[in-house]
């Protein structure tokens, strides 16, 4: 593999690259992880190889959706971080490549998991764990019980004080509302959700969103993953973070190579890269808490807590389906977002 180094640094978009990737000297890696996360992602291998990364940053929902709209002239090369479930509806309409990487005994179980589940075209990379985000303040102006379980959540004294993100948009909602069908089953996990959509002030677009908002005080309560929420709380934001008592899930962001992308070898080297110890520290460095795939990598300090969730086994190869995906989420336009 030939090392060139480019004269233009990283570069961090929020709509389209102004400039196609040069060849043999970059790749092009759409990000949806925090701008310090990607930085340091693209800073990092630019170190190790001299080959520079164009980075597009934006939800994933809306990577998923460029990545189709480029089907048939491909921008990107790689496909890196958000929920697992984007990356298997890509994996079935063929928009990435099966890989398997070189260390690959190397990554944990749940990285393999998703790997074989994905016919090995995506890979997981990071495991984070849902939780619930909730101000303490704001619990003690208003008098009431800091939330502990997904039933508290309905309770009438949350009345618009919580905030979860859209599905259409965010990984992390999809995955709640998976994770609500798995535990309580279909029919119940949706008129769960209706009731706790007469407590919801708003479905944001970014999963990680309500717990910044719970954290600035602009809502009591907010469903999003607990690293992010913990992340907050070591920044000195009052906000504390609720295992939830009836079970939770572990959310696995992955990784994908895209089919036809301009730089197919840069896009393997950035792969292989990406699941070394090294490569996997992007997340620590640009300030994130998850736990990474790699067994030799080290684990993030101040995440103990997260051994006592009682985490679900999550079917991630039937709730990854592209067709049940979209099911699942139709149901919760036409019964639950409607009457919002």
């Amino acid at each position: 593999m030939k090392r060139l180094a480019m004269t233009a640094g990283p570069l961090l978009a929020l709509g389209l690259m102004s400039a196609p990737a040069m060849a043999n000297g970059s790749v092009v890696v759409y990000c949806p992880l925090p701008g310090s996360v990607c930085q340091e992602l693209a800073n990092g291998f630019k170190r190790e190889t001299g080959i520079d990364v164009q980075i597009l940053q934006k939800q994933t929902g809306e990577i998923l959706a460029q990545i189709r709209a480029e089907a048939q002239n491909p921008k990107a090369d790689v496909w890196w971080g958000g929920i697992v479930d984007s990356h298997f509806v890509a994996d079935e309409e063929g928009l990435t490549i099966a890989y398997e990487p070189q260390n690959l005994d190397d990554l944990a179980p749940w990285s393999k998991a998703i790997f074989e589940a994905s016919n090995r075209r995506t890979i997981g990379i990071y495991s984070i764990t849902l939780g619930i985000a909730y101000n303490p303040e704001l619990i003690e102006k208003l008098g009431i019980e800091a939330p502990q379980c997904w039933s508290d959540l309905i309770r009438p004294e949350f009345r618009d004080e919580v905030q979860i993100s859209n599905p259409n948009s965010s990984g992390t909602a999809y995955q709640v509302i998976a994770s609500l069908v798995q535990m309580m089953g279909e029919d119940k996990a949706f008129d769960y959700l209706k009731a706790l959509n007469a407590n919801v002030n708003s479905y944001t677009k970014s999963g990680v969103a309500p717990g910044k908002a719970v954290a600035r005080g602009e809502t009591t309560v907010g469903i999003n993953y607990a690293q992010d929420i913990l992340v907050e709380k070591n920044a000195g934001f009052p906000i504390e973070l609720a295992l939830p008592c009836e079970g939770t899930a572990a959310g696995v962001d992955g990784m994908s190579i895209v089919k036809g992308g301009p730089n197919p070898e840069n896009a393997i080297a950035f792969y292989e890269w990406a699941l070394t110890p090294d490569g996997l520290s992007a997340a620590a460095q640009g300030g994130l808490l998850h736990d990474p795939a790699n067994v030799n990598s080290k684990r993030p300090q101040g995440t103990e807590v997260l051994s006592t969730a009682k985490l679900i086994d999550y079917d991630y190869a039937k709730f990854a389906a592209k067709d049940e995906r979209a099911r699942l989420i139709q149901r919760w336009e036409d019964e639950v977002n409607i009457n919002h």
